[in-house]
């Protein structure tokens, strides 16, 4: 079953057209990685889902795009629910200047909760689920600022779970950690797809072959080719696709 359902989308940002008629699956669990070459539309698409595009000036779009069978961009959809079931986890850590405790229940306060007793429940939850509990369980008071950048960025993680969310959103989440803390969060990435729909964008191949079930190949705004990862990255049946994996260009 699909999650994520994308019907010839494009998006345009004015006149520049960003993304050109992509259709896709994305299927309910598992790690969809999305690559390709810089300025191909990928993170355009990624941002996309969850409508991040919004806050860009004279964005507009065209085509279908639905998530759990919704539509996306019907002038009835709540972006904060939308926003809720669609978490999201940037390229550098943004954590707020906040204390951990804090950073995870901001999204739960935001929905009414206020039981310190369910809070605390939360913020435990999801930092285990995070792999970052038994590295702060002691400092929840502490800033989160305060964290290395590979803890922040799994602190951000964490507080994207706090919501509930059906879908993670990442977009490079690993591009400026050093190679140990990536090695953490690619863990992290392939321990929570029994959970979560995950959909990643990366410039490092190694890493999608790595975490991800399937692949898509942007290139110029448009969807090259869509098939399990294995296939992408040993058969790919488009030779742009093998000429990207292969370094010939990109």
């Amino acid at each position: 079953m699909s999650m994520i359902q994308s019907e010839n989308f494009s998006l345009y940002y004015g006149n520049k057209l960003a993304v050109n008629r992509v259709s896709m699956d994305i299927e309910i669990s598992g790690v969809t990685a999305i690559i390709g070459p810089s300025g191909c539309g990928k993170s355009s698409f990624l941002r996309s889902i969850n409508r991040m595009n919004d806050l860009i000036p004279n964005t507009r779009i065209e085509g279908r795009l639905t998530v759990d069978g919704k539509d996306v961009y019907d002038k009835r959809t709540d972006l904060v629910q939308l926003r809720r079931h669609v978490g999201m986890v940037f390229q550098r850590p943004n954590p707020f200047p906040k204390s951990i405790f804090d950073n995870i229940v901001y999204g739960p306060r935001l929905q009414g909760i206020r039981n310190h007793t369910k809070l605390n429940e939360i913020v435990e939850h999801c930092l285990k689920n995070a792999a970052l509990w038994d590295e702060v369980k002691d400092i929840l008071s502490k800033s989160a600022l305060a964290l290395s950048g590979g803890q922040q960025q799994r602190l951000c993680i964490a507080r994207a779970l706090a919501t509930q969310p059906r879908v993670l959103l990442m977009d490079e989440p690993c591009s400026a950690l050093d190679p140990i803390a990536a090695g953490k969060i690619e863990e992290l990435i392939v321990a929570l797809k029994e959970q979560y729909t995950v959909v990643i964008v990366t410039h490092n191949m190694q890493q999608a072959a790595r975490i991800s079930d399937r692949t898509a190949f942007f290139c110029l705004g448009e969807l090259i080719e869509y098939s399990d990862t294995n296939t992408i990255f040993t058969n790919p049946s488009n030779p742009q696709t093998e000429a990207y994996i292969t370094g010939r260009f990109g």
